[in-house]
Formats: C-alpha cells, sequence, structure tokens
C-alpha cells in the first residue's frame, strides 16, 4: 500500500505545530478534540512543558457532541476558560473528527470573540498534515495581526521567522541570535520563540527576516509584501556557510529580494544524503558541502516549496519511495534522524541529528547545537 509508514514513523502533525508555534505568547489555545488527547499536543510534541506552562486545552469531543453538531459545548466551554485565564488571544484549531463532521472554526471564531471580547482566531487544521502547515499558518496569524508599521531599528534590524522546538532546539535559536549580533546584526524578535506579543510590534522595524523553517515562509511572504522586508532563508551552520548567510543578509538589507543560499551548493545523488525539512537540511547540506568539498543532496519528506530546494534535491513523503533513493546507488554518507537508520543501507556512514517533530523525546539527549559545533567533526 502506497505512503503506509511500516518503518519509521510519521512527523508530528498540524495540530502539534499550532499549539508549538503559538506557545510563548500568552494566549489560549484550544484544539477541537476527543478526550484524551492533550497530552499528544503538550508532552509528546512539546519540549517546553516541563520548564514552562501554556494554556492548550482540549475540548473533549464526544461522539454524541461530534454526531449532534454541539458547537455550543465548545464555545461555552472556551469562554469559561478565557474568564478563567484571561489570556491575551485565543486560538481555536481542529482534529480530523471537526473536518469530517464540517465545523465551522471561522464562525466559532467569530463568536467566542463577539461574546468575551478577546481577540479569537481559527487557524485550520484537520490533523491530517504535518506540523509545518499548521506552524506556517500561525505564524502567518501573526503576522497579520500583531505586527503593525512602527520605526526602523538602528542598525540592520533582523527577524527570526520559524522558530518551533519541533525543528530548532532553544539552543540553536540562542546562537543564532549571539551570530547575529557577532556578524553585526540587530535582533529584533524572534517568531515565536523567547519573544513576547510586545516584541512582535515591533517586528516591522527589522530590515531583514532570517526563515529558519518552512515555518516562516508565510510570514516573511506577507512581511515583505505589506512592509517591504525582504527574506533570506537558512540556519548558520559551520563558520562557511555562516559567513555565506551573513553575507546574503546583508545583500537582501541593500537590494530588497528574497534570498535562498541554503539552496547553493554542490547537488550530488552520490554524495552525503540529508534528510529532513528542507531549510534546516538544506543549511546543513550547505555546510557539508563548503567545508569537506563534496556533493550533497537534501531529500525533503515535508511540506515545502520549490524555491527551498536545490537542483537535484528530492522531495519524498513516503517511506518506500525515501529508502529505494537511499539504495538506488552507491552514496557517501546519510545526515538524518537516527530512526531513518531502519532503512537505510547497512554499508553507509551515517550521522544522527535527532528531530523532534520526528522522533520525539527518544534522542533529545543526543540533539546538537549544530550552529556551534564544528562542521569537521560530523562524519559520515
Amino acid at each position: 500500500m502506497k505512503n503506509t509508514f511500516k518503518i519509521i514513523p510519521c512527523y508530528s502533525a498540524d495540530t502539534s505545530g499550532v499549539c508549538s508555534a503559538f506557545y510563548e505568547l500568552g494566549g489560549m489555545t484550544v484544539v477541537h478534540d476527543a478526550s484524551g488527547c492533550n497530552s499528544t499536543y503538550s508532552t509528546h510534541d512539546e519540549p517546553r512543558w516541563y520548564d514552562q506552562r501554556s494554556m492548550i486545552y482540549i475540548s473533549a469531543l464526544t461522539e454524541m457532541d461530534a454526531v449532534m453538531g454541539n458547537d455550543e459545548k465548545l464555545i461555552c466551554d472556551t469562554l469559561s476558560a478565557i474568564k478563567d485565564q484571561q489570556p491575551e488571544f485565543c486560538v481555536i484549531c481542529g482534529s480530523p473528527m471537526p473536518m469530517m463532521t464540517g465545523v465551522d472554526f471561522d464562525a466559532i471564531a467569530a463568536e467566542i470573540h463577539k461574546r468575551s471580547g478577546v481577540r479569537t482566531f481559527a487557524v485550520k487544521t484537520n490533523g491530517t498534515h504535518s506540523y509545518l502547515k499548521g506552524a506556517a499558518s500561525s505564524m502567518l496569524v501573526m503576522a497579520e495581526s500583531f505586527t503593525s508599521p512602527c520605526e526602523k531599528t538602528n542598525g540592520i534590524g533582523v527577524n527570526i521567522l520559524g522558530a518551533t522546538p519541533l525543528d530548532i532546539s532553544a539552543e540553536m535559536i540562542e546562537s543564532t541570535k549571539e551570530w547575529l549580533t557577532q556578524n553585526g546584526f540587530v535582533p529584533v524578535c524572534c517568531m515565536a520563540m523567547g519573544s513576547t506579543l510586545e516584541d512582535l510590534g515591533k517586528a516591522a522595524g527589522a530590515a531583514v527576516d532570517l526563515v529558519v523553517s518552512y515555518s516562516g515562509l508565510a510570514a516573511a511572504k506577507f512581511m515583505l509584501k505589506k512592509y517591504g522586508i525582504p527574506y533570506v532563508c537558512g540556519i548558520p551552520m559551520g563558520e562557511a556557510f555562516g559567513k555565506v548567510l551573513a553575507q546574503n543578509i546583508w545583500l537582501a538589507a541593500q537590494e530588497g529580494t528574497p534570498l535562498y543560499p541554503c539552496t547553493e551548493r554542490n547537488t550530488d545523488p552520490c554524495g552525503i544524503q540529508v534528510i529532513g525539512e528542507s531549510i534546516f537540511a538544506g543549511s546543513l547540506a550547505a555546510a557539508l558541502s563548503l567545508e569537506k568539498g563534496m556533493g550533497t543532496r537534501v531529500i525533503c519528506p515535508l511540506d515545502h516549496e520549490a524555491v527551498l530546494l536545490g537542483k537535484g534535491d528530492l522531495a519524498l513523503s513516503a517511506e518506500e519511495d525515501i529508502e529505494a533513493a537511499l539504495k538506488a546507488q552507491s552514496i557517501r554518507g546519510i545526515a538524518a534522524d537516527p530512526l531513518y537508520r531502519y532503512i537505510s543501507p547497512e554499508n553507509v556512514g551515517f550521522y544522527e541529528v535527532p528531530h523532534f517533530a520526528f522522533s520525539g523525546r527518544c534522542y533529545m539527549k543526543k540533539m546538537k547545537d549544530l550552529i556551534k559545533t564544528p562542521i569537521g567533526e560530523i562524519s559520515v
């Protein structure tokens, strides 16, 4: 059967992407889903839960509620939670069952806003897409709702867009901010880790947006259209690629056009295969190509846009297709989450790059800050 995961797991769902994106902003996220499913979004797919609490709720949708279309129960329960918790805003999103029964989330959000006076947003998820789609929709909502025209930051201000721990650890985000400062840039806000709603309100004062995952691309395009802020896609992994990325940020600030340095590398179907999210994997592949002097190829199993993949890269979502691509010819090595080892050739070097949205907490202790890790130490 095509697209059936038999050995490796699937990635976190779009609903988890919504919960993760809004986690730190002081709002309340309500997932319209069955009772008992909250742990999926608040613990299994959220490494911050044990250190930093957030208002993530489940509607406890029952079979009778679904069959009878009892939306009033969801509205009243949400209003009660809003009165009790006093959130800055409220987000409503869905799971597979509301999709099947045709729940009108826009109408529910409008009704909650009317009765409570609290800004309420509907993010249309259904649990059948990857976390990237949910996070991307959420960050677009942030850009549209929480940013406004403001004075430009002194120097070249840079926003970090697309930051969630499902892709990038908090340590790597802090290292990215340090890297920006070291290269003469001014970090403005990070959408959406380590920033507040007040910080998001200053985002329009930046000169460039640094997009660190596909999650931030839609927001970056909005910022370009509304505020004229260009964006650059990449993560400063390794000294050589870090220099290239810094040059691209300077160039984008001067010319006002989007740039994709994570795609500019020597691709080779027999070189190192990097599997993962398009910008993260592309940045690692570029760093490996520059510092090891060898070809690399990205295999992206997730949501992406064509501009985020280099010539020769592959977009493969099915387990059997990824396995076939890895075994089709002699390759030099693989860099991917450890769980991909089980569909990889046995005689090929494997460098473990744990991906929280894929393997969860299984390999958290093996996660490295690839911004501060010398690329020369990576052996595949």
